[in-house]
């Protein structure tokens, strides 16, 4: 069985910056995390790996070269290879764009299924999982929360999903594209003492537009149909700190204070 792990290394919120002139994000010399919904993924199929030996699972992600020690720890824990898409003329894809070019790496090669996160923390749209699915014609499905290990083969999984206040339970049939939410409690391992510095680099490959031969009006800024009507910066007001002792006069004010917001 085989599987591609799609993932996206996103900056960390604090250090987010952004260029108001083109309405991108800055990601140069910004601290990059693996994002949390994708870790999900990833750690599913680790799991299923030590199940089923003979898995073989793939990373995929597209963003800078900067990426490659994020990248090489994800094959230290058992990942059997990577590629990273990474070329100049892809910067400031939008989800559209970005879209287009995993799509063409993606029909060329062969698997039972391709996992990824549901959103990311950076675009928080979750246009891409759904947007793969059209383009590759695959079934796909987001907010999974758990996959039945028993149920997970080449051709079909039982997979629950969170939608509003339920959980629905499906079929999947395969290939397909499976979508996880960080709340899945799948947490990745960590790297083993021995292979914290194994050479991986045999395992990891670079894709650019030269191998994908993409039309460059079709891809970064000027391939991306959305368009930001504005930005701005969020002020947040400061709030005066209220504290209560815990006895009658505190237990009445703060029962008074859910019951004000509709909690009780």
């Amino acid at each position: 069985m085989k599987i591609i792990c799609l993932v996206k290394y996103v900056p960390n919120v604090e250090d987010i910056k952004y260029d108001y002139e083109e309405n991108v994000l800055i990601r140069d010399n910004v601290k990059l995390i693996l994002n949390p919904d994708d870790a999900a993924a990833v750690a599913y199929s680790l799991k299923a790996k030590e199940v089923n030996p003979d898995l073989s699972i793939e990373v995929l992600t597209m963003g800078p070269k900067s990426v490659r020690p994020f990248v090489e720890d994800l094959l230290r824990r058992n990942v059997n290879k990577a590629t990273i898409i990474s070329d100049p003329a892809f910067a400031g894809s939008d989800t559209y764009a970005t879209s287009k070019i995993l799509a063409s790496y993606l029909k060329e090669k062969e698997y039972d299924c391709i996992l990824t996160g549901s959103k990311s923390l950076d675009g928080d749209t979750a246009h891409v999982p759904a947007q793969l699915g059209e383009l590759l014609s695959l079934n796909q499905m987001s907010n999974i929360i758990s996959i039945d290990q028993d149920s997970f083969n080449e051709k079909s999984a039982i997979i629950e999903v969170e939608s509003g206040d339920k959980t629905l339970t499906y079929r999947m049939s395969f290939p397909a594209i499976l979508s996880f939410r960080k709340e899945t409690g799948y947490e990745l391992p960590y790297i083993k003492y021995e292979n914290m510095s194994l050479d991986v680099s045999d395992k990891l490959n670079f894709i650019s537009n030269e191998e994908l031969q993409l039309d460059e009006d079709m891809i970064g800024l000027k391939g991306s149909l959305t368009r930001v009507a504005n930005t701005y910066n969020k002020n947040f007001k400061e709030k005066n700190k209220i504290v209560v002792k815990n006895d009658d006069q505190g237990i009445d004010y703060v029962y008074s204070f859910l019951k004000k917001k509709g909690f009780v």
